[in-house]
């Protein structure tokens, strides 16, 4: 049900029944290697192109999610996903793939949070048993599209950010046992403070995750003690720095012990990645496998995942345009 004015309650809280993460070899060397279900040695994936390599971490990570579920892909009602490729082709071709009822969203990198907002929705109003929730992108593939291909060796400044290579998904039931259970979620507005520069993303999407925060605990009426763990998508340590502050501003601090950012999180300090990770891969594969991984453990109990996402594409970018920028929320419970 419609909590406030931008949230939603799950009332029969449905279930993530099992979730799954694909990574590359870049994400092999990370520092949460040991919560992917599948690393590949090879960027390629044994495909001749990114873009269907892209496609094949997908296609893994849902399979993979449906078999730890303990379903066959006939068991899913429906499949929501999302990625960054032009006309969500990593998405859609997997969804072919699949070959179950299909609806493609597009958040940018906040897709894995926002297809997770959906689906529960599905389920939680009875118009799904079990839904599918993905996201991926591709390092190279990304790179190719919206800055210059990596064969290249175009210098970058320090508030770059390295996009993931990888895939999560998960299973989103109406019945299961025990295990993490989606309680809430809050959909962000578009919010554009006016930053042009693509190799800024986390300050243009900064805004956007404290907007979508301040909303969630407005909307609910609760504080962030409320939560063992409150993470953004990828903001990495630009925006995550800038979301800090911005909050403090509003009157709104979270203790630091308790505020991260999956983007601070994927990659060893010493691998090169700039200001850190981003892609709708980032928060998908740091949701799906790190942090359901906790909670199985008993580690975490509530969490908030505030995915990030710069509404923007090349034709934008060379239009001129700034970058609008959105977070989605959702909260999710053991």
């Amino acid at each position: 049900m419609l909590k406030g004015h931008q949230s939603w309650i799950f009332e029969s809280k449905p279930f993530i029944k099992a979730s799954a993460a694909v990574g590359g070899p870049f994400e092999a060397q990370g520092a949460l290697s040991e919560d992917f279900d599948t690393l590949h040695a090879d960027i390629w994936l044994g495909q001749d192109s990114f873009e269907k390599a892209e496609k094949k971490l997908l296609e893994e990570a849902c399979q993979k999610a449906i078999d730890k579920a303990g379903m066959k892909k006939e068991d899913i009602q429906f499949f929501l996903s999302g990625d960054l490729m032009n006309q969500i082709i990593s998405s859609s071709f997997a969804a072919r793939t699949l070959g179950v009822p299909y609806l493609g969203v597009f958040g940018a990198c906040s897709s894995s949070m926002e297809g997770l907002a959906l689906a529960s929705m599905m389920v939680d109003s009875k118009f799904a048993k079990n839904a599918l929730a993905a996201a991926s992108s591709h390092n190279a593939a990304a790179e190719k599209q919206f800055r210059y291909p990596t064969e290249y060796g175009a210098q970058k400044p320090p508030t770059a950010q390295w996009t993931v290579t990888g895939a999560g998904a998960a299973v989103v039931a109406a019945e299961g046992e025990g295990g993490p259970r989606v309680v809430a979620a809050t959909i962000g507005r578009v919010i554009d403070m006016g930053i042009s520069d693509p190799f800024n993303m986390g300050a243009a999407m900064a805004p956007a995750a404290v907007d979508t925060i301040e909303a969630h605990f407005r909307d609910l009426n609760i504080d962030p003690s409320h939560y063992d763990l409150i993470a953004t998508g990828d903001l990495g340590a630009v925006g995550h720095r800038i979301a800090g502050d911005l909050l403090i501003e509003h009157g709104m601090k979270i203790p630091k012990e308790i505020f991260t950012d999956c983007g601070l999180l994927i990659y060893r300090q010493e691998q090169p990645v700039f200001a850190g990770a981003s892609g709708c891969g980032c928060s998908a594969t740091v949701t799906y496998g790190h942090f359901m991984n906790r909670m199985r453990k008993g580690e975490l109990k509530k969490i908030l995942i505030v995915a990030t996402g710069a509404l923007m594409s090349p034709m934008s970018y060379q239009q001129k345009e700034s970058i609008p920028c959105i977070a989605h929320a959702v909260a999710i419970e053991v």
